[in-house]
């Protein structure tokens, strides 16, 4: 294929599909693309490219990274390894147990099975996204029962085995056709494939082997992130099952604005707003940044779009030593009110330039913003 097809459309769902609608509609479309099953020469590209959809929208971390960035946000998590894919080992188990090959793969049906991952949206303020912080947050998930350590029976008892399926889990069940007899294998509906039934329910889990909990867990928010970062805590998701390693936890920042001023990557931007007096003769005033108050000498002849760069009082980087600037932009500001000492002293002043007005600035107000800037870096 030339160009891969949106991974949505190669599994015919809509982008705000859950797991189970993602999970549902590749187990119907692997049954009919498999080679085996469907002869069509391209079925086994087709297989593939289902494989690949799946294992990045399967996935929450990766199907987060292909919706903020498309194919080049999972670039080289094409059809490879599937073993650490948590549930695709469980679709093509139950795929090719109706075709009489169950039993090879129901051990791995009992293997240990990793967590899934859960998304908290934590909201910060600005000045905590600047200069990092420590939020503590509640988080609902799934845990092993302490009181049976997963086992779903009462603490003493033990669970038994299935008397249908003799404890293989599975149940088979032969079939003829014009093509002679086949066995069709399936998980026992007794035990859902367990292989034993719980007598003795555990009190606190009920047989689930699992219990939810509400956890306090600290969040370190490093230096300089901005909105949309994404922080993982490892083995902080839920519970895995069979033994398996709990999921991760992302926490994904949402930064609020600031009043005063605009991020853009590192740097901060500030419009400073002046009369024309203090525009016309300089002035010394001060310009807010994120740690107080700084003094600011703007010249005589200032002209609105006149940027000034406060070298380090921008954002920190998020990966190595330093902060951005803080760009001030001055804009003057025509007073609509006068009283009528400054009318007159304006009149006296209008006075001295004669007739002729003063000439315009010819430049477009972004060559103006442009020559402000490189005045800001020789700064």
């Amino acid at each position: 294929m030339s160009s891969k097809r949106d991974y949505y459309e190669v599994l015919g769902v809509e982008r705000s599909a859950d797991d189970d609608e993602i999970k549902r509609a590749y187990r119907k479309l692997a049954r009919q693309c498999h080679p085996d099953v469907n002869k069509e020469p391209d079925s086994e590209a087709r297989f593939k490219e289902l494989n690949e959809a799946y294992e990045v929208l399967g996935d929450r971390e990766k199907r987060m990274q292909y919706d903020r960035f498309g194919h080049a946000g999972v670039a080289g998590n094409g059809y490879q390894d599937f073993s650490g894919f948590g549930g695709f080992g469980d679709i093509i188990e139950d795929f090719f147990a109706g075709f009489g090959f169950g039993g090879a793969t129901r051990q791995a049906r009992h293997g240990p099975r990793r967590g899934a991952d859960l998304r908290y949206d934590l909201q910060i303020t600005f000045e905590e996204a600047v200069f990092g912080a420590e939020k503590e947050i509640e988080l609902p998930r799934s845990e092993t029962c302490p009181r049976c350590n997963g086992s779903g029976a009462e603490p003493g008892t033990m669970p038994t085995t299935c008397p249908q399926c003799k404890g293989t889990g599975e149940v088979r069940r032969v079939q003829q056709s014009i093509l002679g007899s086949f066995v069709n294998v399936a998980a026992c509906p007794r035990c859902q494939g367990e292989g034993k039934i719980i007598t003795s329910p555990c009190s606190e889990c009920h047989g689930e082997k699992q219990v939810r909990r509400t956890r306090k867990l600290t969040v370190t928010i490093p230096k300089g992130v901005d909105d949309g970062t994404q922080l993982r805590l490892s083995g902080e998701g839920e519970a895995g099952a069979y033994g398996g390693p709990p999921g991760n936890l992302y926490v994904v920042l949402q930064v609020q604005p600031h009043p005063l001023f605009v991020r853009r990557e590192n740097e901060l931007y500030y419009e400073l707003p002046i009369n024309f007096a203090q525009a016309a003769l300089g002035a010394e005033l001060k310009v807010p940044t994120l740690e107080g108050e700084e003094k600011l000498s703007v010249p005589a002849g200032t002209q609105t779009g006149k940027a000034f760069r406060l070298k380090g009082k921008g954002v920190p980087y998020l990966r190595h030593n330093g902060r951005g600037d803080l760009i001030v932009s001055a804009r003057v500001v025509t007073p609509k009110h006068l009283d009528d000492r400054q009318r007159e002293l304006l009149r006296q002043l209008g006075e001295t330039f004669g007739n002729e007005t003063l000439a315009p600035d010819s430049r477009s107000f972004f060559e103006r913003m442009i020559d402000g800037l490189g005045d800001a870096f020789k700064a």
